[in-house]
């Protein structure tokens, strides 16, 4: 018996391989030592940083790879991948360095991987981070045909002077909600559920863009344009919209005894959350509890910098509003959205 008998194709992953290798040379970065194929990515952080501070995140894209199969729509899924994991790590100032990826599937189909993985490429690109190394694993009898999944791992780095640890943050401070692009890769399970209970209705305009293309809308990658603000202005701290959406992420970075107000009447909900919250009969706290709603990135700001950063939003292409304060708690109450 060979390898491939019992459902491992060598050859394919091979084919994989040299076919994502120009994808993954566009994201290099004078840092990357040795190239890729070597067992472990090196990365020398001596040019940059004299006291670096390293910041590292991992994540999934949850059940929209269900959808994104569906949909046979797997270009954008790997942008969703970079996304979530860099969007994290720049909550804390940290510029993301490099990427490495995993893909697992149970029988490797080399064109959806080259998809996927062309994907990811293209998110590291847009954050200017290095695709330096991944794992593809064809695992027979571990998924079922045409299944795959994947998880992402990022590390950045921060100056130790300049990281971001919410311990400037006021009452009095300002919240500044950056648009999301949709809901990025959060709540598909309920999205999933509102779709069947609808009649999978994907060709619905919504404005100009189906439903297919509003849902499957990759994740916004924040990295470029924060790094900018950041190099001319003052954040106390910064808070990256995914699951738990408005009710838990924001107020993580906020310290005790402080507290938000925020005000959802700031900005108007995208019409693919109208559309989800009347289909699906979906309460208005739960909504804040399972998506952004319309909110992917959120800065904390003091007062006096919220006209220039507002400036700098507008010139960079970025939707934003005002979405609320910080607050002293009340009565051991943290958190009010009205």
């Amino acid at each position: 018996m060979t390898y491939r008998d019992a459902g491992v194709d060598i050859d394919a992953g091979n084919e994989v391989v040299e076919r994502i290798k120009p994808l993954v040379r566009a994201t290099m970065r004078p840092e990357v030592l040795g190239g890729v194929g070597l067992f472990g990515g090196l990365f020398d952080l001596s040019s940059r940083y004299r006291e670096p501070v390293l910041v590292s995140g991992t994540d999934g894209v949850g059940t929209k790879l269900i959808l994104a199969k569906q949909l046979n729509r797997h270009h954008s899924i790997g942008q969703d991948l970079v996304a979530m994991c860099v969007n994290d790590v720049l909550v804390q100032g940290a510029e993301p360095l490099f990427f490495l990826d995993y893909f697992a599937t149970g029988k490797l189909d080399v064109d959806t991987t080259v998809n996927v993985v062309g994907g990811i490429a293209k998110g590291c690109e847009i954050a200017g981070c290095a695709l330096i190394g991944g794992e593809t694993a064809e695992m027979p009898d571990m998924y079922p045909p045409g299944e795959y999944d994947l998880a992402g791992f990022t590390v950045g780095a921060v100056e130790k002077s300049k990281l971001i640890d919410s311990s400037k943050l006021r009452a009095g401070d300002v919240l500044i909600g950056i648009a999301s692009s949709g809901p990025h890769s959060n709540g598909y399970s309920l999205i999933r559920k509102i779709l069947q209970r609808a009649g999978n209705p994907l060709d619905l305009d919504l404005g100009g863009v189906t439903l297919a293309d509003a849902l499957m809308a990759p994740t916004r990658i924040y990295v470029k344009p924060v790094l900018e603000l950041l190099t001319k202005h003052e954040i106390h701290a910064m808070a990256h919209v995914t699951g738990g959406a408005l009710v838990e992420k924001i107020i993580r970075v906020v310290p005790a005894p402080l507290g938000l107000d925020i005000d959802t009447s700031a900005w108007a909900q995208p019409p693919v959350f109208d559309w989800l919250q009347r289909e699906g009969n979906v309460a208005r706290e739960e909504m804040w509890r399972t998506f952004n709603c319309g909110v992917g990135y959120v800065l904390m700001v003091d007062p006096g910098v919220v006209s220039a950063i507002s400036a700098d939003l507008d010139r960079l292409g970025l939707a934003h509003w005002q979405i609320g304060q910080v607050t002293p708690a009340r009565d051991g109450e943290r958190l009010r959205i009205v």
